[in-house]
């Protein structure tokens, strides 16, 4: 993805592969990392903004997920870091917080070789099913699914997804589609959408 490599190596059922190999949204063909996008932060007034505070949990009640978030740059070849817990997620820090203007990234592993990851049923997510960041201020944003979609990794739409945005909206990232065993790497994306809920 023009937007980092491959969102964050945990798609292969190993660790060495994943962490050179997952999400390679806009720049598969290459071979080449680069790095995500950097996006101007959106100006809006909605007044459901929330201040500034960086996530420290993701919660997904419909799938029984409840993990510790870490923060996550980008590598020395310009890709965005992986979590190194298969059991917790990830959010790209030079991106929004989660509540305010903009797409949020939140990325996690859909398994490793011991068996399924923190984002393993992520695809089987449905429209207005929600999302909650616990944030580091103590609250928390919740975010309703506006729609869950699977791109071919040489086909990751990196301005839909990592594009600027007026409002707070919130991206899950893992990986997709088939498996390749030859390369230990999945050959796509589960990306789902989601809006702050405003209340």
């Amino acid at each position: 993805m023009a937007l980092a490599t491959a969102l964050f190596s945990g798609c292969a059922t190993s660790a060495t592969t994943a962490d050179r190999d997952i999400a390679h949204p806009s720049g598969a063909n290459s071979g080449s990392p680069t790095a995500p996008p950097s996006v101007p932060r959106a100006v809006s007034t909605a007044p459901e903004n929330l201040p500034v505070a960086d996530p420290s949990r993701v919660r997904v009640p419909v799938l029984d997920v409840d993990a510790p978030v870490g923060g996550l740059g980008l590598d020395v070849c310009g890709a965005l870091e992986v979590p190194t817990d298969f059991d917790a997620a990830g959010w790209y820090v030079d991106g929004p917080e989660p509540g305010e203007p903009g797409p949020a990234v939140v990325v996690g592993h859909v398994d490793d070789y011991t068996g399924p990851a923190v984002f393993h049923r992520l695809e089987t997510l449905e429209v207005g099913d929600e999302v909650l960041i616990d944030r580091g201020d103590g609250t928390t944003a919740t975010f309703r699914v506006r729609a869950v979609e699977a791109y071919a990794k040489d086909e990751f739409p990196t301005e839909r997804v990592y594009g600027r945005t007026p409002d707070p909206e919130l991206r899950l990232i893992t990986c997709g589609g088939e498996f390749d065993r030859t390369e230990r790497s999945y050959l796509g994306n589960v990306v789902v959408y989601a809006d702050l809920v405003r209340r």
